[in-house]
């Protein structure tokens, strides 16, 4: 792909061409975006959604709850970085199918891979991977998985979704937590059968903290420690765990040093009150949960040292430390996870994953392998075609450089929006973003929802996060070239409000 070409250049001239694009983009001036670009040029012929998108909507409405789409797509017509919906309207995608592509549309390695033998008879058999893997699997394990494994974790769990992963990641938090209390004593015979009721011994009464904003997912476990919209988690039984703030940080940050600091150290103290409190009520907390970025609760950031602070008091508490990269992980921040950026020896006991990564699942320091089989089980025990694509992306990635071009491709894009809300104060505020995983406010709610449906108009698909956030989740492929011309439609789309 041509789009790949230019992740390919030596970092020299990659930045050489980035200082050229910031130079056009962060000046104000947006009357000169390119006029072609490797993988397409936006066309918007009909409203979006069209007149096949609402007829798709009206006939899958017979089957199921469809209210949430806001258009349909021809895949077939999407390549790179362009998104084509079912009325062949073309817009550059930011939103990245809510950041979970890798490469943009129909890279031709994935369908390479995709069109492969090896995957062919696992489409056609589907094994059961914790039973029956295919001969090589161990390998696919590595090359997807483990060769990119976060600091300090040798073991892998693959799963279905994010929502499982950060479920079974609760799991084994649990277990290893009560392996600590048991020590080398086997079960009980009382906590056999009270676990059979659902009651202690057997069924412990412990807790997960997590944070005001967090989104974890929507399985029982998960929706426990989500807490980012209501809607979610209404109608539903839950658990009695806790809830700490999440720093609500002031932009911009070199204006707020000392409110952002006090903030910080509020949100730090209330989570050893917490932990405290929940050991005096009963629910020990044996696992804490946090996203680098707060992705659904509107992309809320911290600082490395809240981070640190964090990890710091878990290890205190004796409780684990899981790290939910779902949405935040591989390469998009600028870094292949981004916990990286918080520069700790010892970041993490879990990280899971999903979304970039095409499967799901957690790593794991070995401690956290539960001792007896069949403890964290299900019958295909992630999914070996998305493995095998997995594989190959990983490979990709770290052969292009796309964890570096998104953080230089990054700059660009903050530089853009910060430079966009100072034109425009009040539509837009609070330009944030690490790498391309970047979002900015709008004053509410229906300014944020109307900004959006004129970026459709524009040939630019973006997405919303949280109350009136608009967030960037684009793929790797992503370039400068790519975001001169989005600021552009930016502006035009702002200008037209």
């Amino acid at each position: 792909m041509a789009s790949i070409s230019i992740a390919r250049r030596s970092s020299r001239h990659l930045r050489g061409a980035l200082t050229r694009l910031q130079g056009r983009c962060l000046s104000g001036q947006f009357q000169n975006p390119p006029s072609a670009l490797p993988d397409g040029m936006p066309s918007v012929k009909t409203p979006i959604p069209g007149p096949q998108s609402k007829a798709n909507q009206v006939s899958l409405e017979n089957y199921m709850e469809a209210s949430s789409i806001p258009f349909f797509i021809d895949l077939p017509k999407c390549s790179g970085n362009f998104i084509v919906d079912a009325d062949g309207n073309r817009m550059l995608d930011l939103f990245g199918q809510i950041s979970s592509s890798p490469l943009g549309y129909n890279h031709p390695e994935l369908l390479k891979v995709a069109s492969s033998d090896q995957v062919l008879y696992n489409v056609a058999n589907r094994p059961a991977l914790n039973r029956h893997p295919p001969s090589g699997y161990a390998q696919d394990v590595h090359d997807a998985l483990m060769a990119v494994a976060p600091k300090g974790l040798d073991g892998v769990s693959p799963m279905m979704c994010g929502s499982c992963a950060n479920e079974n990641a609760f799991k084994v938090a649990f277990m290893w937590y009560q392996a600590k209390q048991r020590g080398d004593v086997g079960f009980t015979m009382e906590e056999e059968v009270s676990c059979m009721r659902n009651e202690p011994p057997g069924s412990a009464q412990l807790s997960i903290l997590s944070f005001e904003g967090g989104f974890h997912g929507r399985t029982i476990g998960t929706l426990a420690a989500t807490r980012s919209k209501a809607l979610h988690k209404i109608d539903i039984p839950s658990l009695p765990w806790p809830m700490a703030p999440f720093p609500q940080l002031k932009y911009p940050l070199d204006k707020h040093v000392e409110e952002n600091r006090q903030e910080e150290q509020r949100c730090l103290d209330k989570v050893k009150s917490l932990i405290a409190e929940w050991r005096e009520r009963g629910w020990p907390v044996a696992g804490v949960i946090v996203e680098p970025i707060q992705g659904e609760g509107g992309d809320n950031h911290a600082s490395a040292e809240f981070f640190s602070q964090l990890r710091h008091i878990t290890k205190q508490a004796g409780a684990a430390f899981i790290v939910d990269e779902v949405q935040a992980g591989v390469g998009t921040t600028g870094y292949m996870w981004a916990h990286e950026s918080w520069n700790m020896d010892d970041p993490a006991d879990i990280v899971t994953f999903a979304k970039k990564m095409q499967v799901a699942g957690y790593y794991m320091k070995k401690e956290f392998r539960p001792k007896q089989s069949n403890r964290v089980m299900n019958t295909w025990f992630g999914d070996i075609v998305r493995m095998l694509i997995a594989k190959e992306a990983v490979a990709i990635i770290k052969r292009d450089n796309l964890v570096e071009l998104a953080a230089e491709t990054g700059g660009v894009l903050l530089g853009g929006l910060k430079e966009l809300q100072d034109e425009f104060p009040g539509i837009l505020r609070n330009a944030r973003g690490q790498g391309t995983f970047c979002a900015i406010d709008c004053v509410d709610v229906n300014t944020r929802d109307r900004l959006i449906t004129e970026l459709w108009k524009n040939g630019v698909h973006t997405g919303p996060c949280g109350d009136m956030a608009i967030r960037f989740r684009p793929s790797l492929t992503l370039t400068p070239a790519h975001v001169l011309l989005a600021i552009s439609r930016f502006h035009k789309a702002l200008s037209g409000m």
